[in-house]
């Protein structure tokens, strides 16, 4: 390994429409350097408004397509409101983009098949997201009988080879935060398996060790997983040391170390099962900063540098291109993309925030050295 060495300098406030004007620490030695497909993002928050046009050029310099999620207010529960939604996304990407956004269903006991219809027939949807009613942000609108309201719509799910991508919480106030997950794959996960097998699952930003499992142990390559830059480098104590930590607040929360470490395990193993979904959540700084904060991470300036660190640390940068540009469009039956990216193991420096109209946006590891550096050329 090529060692770096970060001379001291001070971290940063850019506006989001400076992505490119980084700060780099020098490095006194020749640097090591990856290229591999551009990845694409199968879970991104991309928000609406003033946040959209603020964030969107990030996911453009390091992403190809992304898997955009519905929960906005109102949410996303119709093909009429996806194909709107799309036309806002389209409208401020950067010049010379060729970032494709692929748009997704709000799930709720009143969609109708014909909506999974006339979604297919849009050529421009590609999931169905279920958020179990009050699981997290903007999630109030969602399913709260999948077995039954829901049943037909799943049915035709299968029909239309539409996948479900599940947000795998319990939202029950009896069950501890930290057991949510485990919760929910015994209960909804393993019954919805079983119960319509022919249908396609990502259980999204899994965070534990029984998720792992559980998705280890379905066969036939029709449930996945995508994981999270977050969930394989921080663990529920992110959230308490030093203070409480607003920033590395998110859901599904943070678990123990154990969790994290089956996280890493699963996503450096090869197994084409698991793949990059960064759960980015911009929310405005204040927003995070108060007596009820939001739920979220903003990733999405540094999800390939960490995700290059923990390939590095596990000594699998072997499978780093896989996880990150192959398993996902193979998942969902889309041409891999052709043009590359160039990561280079050089030292530099996050901003401590992004500045946009209606305020700043606190990205994650703000202020802190990474040790990978992503060069994706001209916008794609």
């Amino acid at each position: 390994m090529i060692k770096t060495f970060a001379l001291p300098c001070k971290a940063t406030k850019l506006s989001c429409g400076e992505v490119g004007k980084l700060k780099q620490v020098k490095a006194s030695r020749a640097r090591m350097q990856l290229s591999i497909t551009k990845p694409d993002d199968w879970h991104l928050h991309l928000r609406d408004g003033d946040l959209l046009e603020a964030v969107v050029s990030h996911s453009v310099q390091n992403f190809g397509r992304a898997i955009v999620m519905p929960n906005l207010r109102p949410p996303i529960t119709t093909a009429a409101a996806a194909m709107a939604y799309h036309e806002s996304i389209l409208k401020v990407l950067p010049s010379g983009s060729n970032f494709t956004p692929l748009m997704t269903l709000y799930l709720t006991d009143l969609t109708s098949p014909s909506e999974i219809k006339l979604a297919r027939k849009s050529g421009i949807i590609f999931a169905v997201k279920l958020y179990p009613a009050g699981a997290t942000t903007n999630s109030q609108d969602g399913v709260t009988d999948l077995f039954g309201k829901c049943a037909p719509v799943l049915e035709e799910m299968i029909e239309q080879d539409m996948p479900l991508l599940v947000h795998g919480e319990v939202t029950d106030p009896d069950v501890d935060i930290f057991d949510r997950e485990k919760v929910f794959v015994d209960t909804v996960m393993r019954p919805l398996i079983r119960k319509f097998p022919r249908l396609k699952v990502v259980m999204e930003h899994v965070t534990t060790m029984d998720a792992v499992k559980f998705v280890e142990s379905c066969d036939g390559g029709l449930v996945a997983a995508t994981v999270t830059p977050q969930h394989l480098v921080l663990n529920r104590n992110s959230i308490f040391q030093g203070g409480l930590q607003p920033h590395n607040y998110c859901l599904p929360v943070l678990k123990r170390e154990i969790h994290r470490q089956a996280l890493v395990a699963a996503v450096t193993s090869g197994d084409k099962r698991f793949f990059l979904g960064t759960d980015s959540a911009p929310h405005e700084r204040q927003k995070k900063e108060c007596a009820c904060g939001c739920a979220g991470i903003y990733n999405s300036p540094v999800a390939l540098s960490i995700y290059a660190r923990v390939f590095e640390k596990a000594g699998a940068v072997d499978k780093l291109e896989a996880f990150t540009s192959f398993n996902g469009p193979d998942f969902y039956g889309l041409p891999r993309n052709t043009s590359k990216v160039k990561l280079t193991k050089t030292a530099w420096q996050v901003p401590k925030s992004y500045s946009y109209a209606a305020g700043e946006i606190v990205p994650m590891a703000a202020g802190e050295t990474l040790e990978w550096l992503v060069d994706s050329g001209s916008p794609q």
